[in-house]
C-alpha cells in the first residue's frame, strides 16, 4: 500500500511538470533515494539530468523541453527557481520570428548552479517577481513586459525583432498600452525604446 501511495504522489507531482520531477520530489513521495536506480532500470524512470527524471508512462508534451529545465533549476525544497527570458521567452509567446540558438533561463542572484551546466541553457541572474513572469507545466516564462524590458537591457538581438515583438504584443493585448508607457518612461530603457520603435 505505502509504495502504491508513492506511485500516485509522484505521479500527481509529474503530471503538472510535463512528466518530469526532481530526485527530491522522488523522496518526498516517499521514494526511497537508494531505489531510483532501480527504477530507472526496470523502465520505470527516465532519467534526463542528473536528479532529473522523467516517468515513462506519461507521453511527451510539445514544450517537454522547458518543463525539463525547470524541474533541473529546482531548489532544494523542490521550488522551481528558473525564469525563461530574453529570446526564450519571445519564442514561448510566439512573438516575433527570432529562434534563439540556446534556452534563455533566468535566476535569482543568489542562486549559483553547482556542477556543470547543460549546454543548451544561457543562463541570466536577475530578480524576477512573481507578477512578471507566467507558470506553465512545470515551468515560467517572463511575461512580455518583462521580457521587453530585458531585451532592450541587454540589446541581445536585433531591433528589428524587439520592435516586431513589441507591435505583435500590443496588437494581441499581452502587453497593455499603459504597459507600454511605463517602458518609455523607464530610465535608459525609455530612450533606446523609442529609438527602435522609430527604426533607428
Amino acid at each position: 500500500m505505502k509504495s502504491r501511495n508513492a506511485e500516485n504522489r509522484l505521479y500527481q507531482i509529474a503530471a503538472g511538470q510535463g512528466g518530469y520531477f526532481s530526485a527530491t520530489q522522488a523522496r518526498q513521495a516517499g521514494f526511497c533515494p537508494g531505489n531510483h536506480t532501480y527504477h530507472v532500470r526496470a523502465g520505470n524512470w527516465i532519467r534526463e539530468w542528473r536528479g532529473v527524471y522523467r516517468l515513462a508512462r506519461i507521453p511527451l508534451q510539445e514544450d517537454a523541453q522547458y518543463s525539463l529545465w525547470g524541474v533541473w533549476s529546482m531548489n532544494r525544497r523542490g521550488d522551481i527557481q528558473g525564469v525563461f527570458s530574453h529570446e526564450t521567452a519571445l519564442s514561448l509567446f510566439e512573438l516575433s520570428d527570432v529562434q534563439p540558438e540556446r534556452l534563455h533561463l533566468t535566476l535569482p542572484r543568489s542562486q549559483h548552479r553547482q556542477g556543470s551546466i547543460p549546454p543548451v541553457l544561457q543562463l541570466h541572474h536577475a530578480r524576477i517577481s512573481p507578477g512578471e513572469w507566467q507558470e506553465r507545466a512545470g515551468y515560467r516564462v517572463t511575461r512580455p513586459f518583462r521580457t521587453v524590458f530585458d531585451l532592450i537591457q541587454v540589446m541581445s538581438v536585433s531591433p528589428e525583432f524587439i520592435r516586431q515583438a513589441v507591435e505583435q504584443a500590443l496588437g494581441r493585448g499581452v502587453l497593455t498600452r499603459a504597459q507600454y508607457h511605463d517602458l518609455e518612461e523607464t530610465p535608459r530603457i525609455g530612450i533606446r525604446l523609442k529609438e527602435i520603435m522609430k527604426g533607428s
